[in-house]
């Protein structure tokens, strides 16, 4: 007896195949959060860690830490989540939404930075000067790098003076674009995003770290994590020397080192 499928076997067996792939697909397939301030240095991370997991797909997403944290804890598919602030994914786990401890991976460093002005001849105190138009920080709210700016706006005691000149963006990376376009005349942004090769070719004054509290960096795999194995392997990957050197260029200081 030879057996011949009917035309609603047939189509049981073509949804068979769809989930048989669609679960493959998401095998082969990571996607992270990550922070803004980690844009042009994770880039270069995972294209050093694909070369050696050459047949897995990887998905960055980025933004703020805050409003991925809201992402995540409302069910967001992300396998992975690289905080500007430890404090986002300690609180993911008190919820119950991650499947491992949260773990430092470097702290991060605010400067002042223009395209217009030698940002290196500036101080805080010098953002109330008249020719200070615009100053562009990350949204406190919801961005570290954003809330770490008003500390140190507050610490240097101008944040009431300078509150009308603020332009505020909804990430670090954001800040950095409005410095960059001119629509800033002055951003307090990342050192990461200071130190890449195109925003580079301006000078930048570091803001002391006692001007603020630490931006103690961390990641997490979430609970939802689709591909788990993955997200742990490139966990690791960020404790190389590969990974490690890159950090530092980007102006990474690794997580606990003591910082000026």
């Amino acid at each position: 007896m030879i057996y011949r499928p009917t035309a609603v076997s047939a189509r049981l067996l073509a949804i068979l195949l769809l989930s048989v792939f669609a679960c493959t697909a998401r095998a082969n397939s990571l996607t992270i959060a990550a922070a803004s301030d980690l844009r042009f240095a994770l880039e270069e991370i995972v294209t050093a860690w694909r070369e050696q997991n050459p047949d897995q797909d990887v998905r960055v997403v980025y933004g703020s830490s805050g409003k991925m944290s809201t992402q995540i804890s409302n069910g967001a598919p992300y396998d992975l989540f690289f905080s500007a602030d430890i404090s986002y994914p300690q609180q993911l786990q008190a919820q119950g939404f991650t499947a491992t401890d949260p773990v430092p991976y470097a702290t991060g460093r605010i400067v002042l930075w223009s395209s217009i002005l030698d940002a290196s001849a500036l101080t805080l105190a010098d953002l109330t000067g008249s020719d200070i138009e615009h100053i562009a920080i990350a949204q406190p709210a919801h961005a570290p790098y954003g809330l770490r700016a008003q500390e140190a706006l507050q610490a240097a005691g101008i944040w009431e003076q300078v509150q009308s000149r603020l332009v505020f963006a909804e990430n670090i990376a954001q800040a950095a674009q409005m410095a960059e376009s001119g629509a800033a005349t002055v951003g307090i942004i990342a050192l990461s995003l200071a130190e890449f090769p195109r925003l580079a070719q301006h000078p930048y004054h570091l803001i002391p770290a006692s001007k603020h509290q630490p931006l103690r960096q961390a990641y997490v795999v979430t609970r939802r994590a689709d591909n788990n194995a993955a997200a742990l392997s490139f966990a690791r990957f960020m404790t190389t020397d590969i990974a490690r050197a890159v950090m530092a260029r980007y102006g990474f200081a690794p997580p606990g080192e003591p910082t000026l």
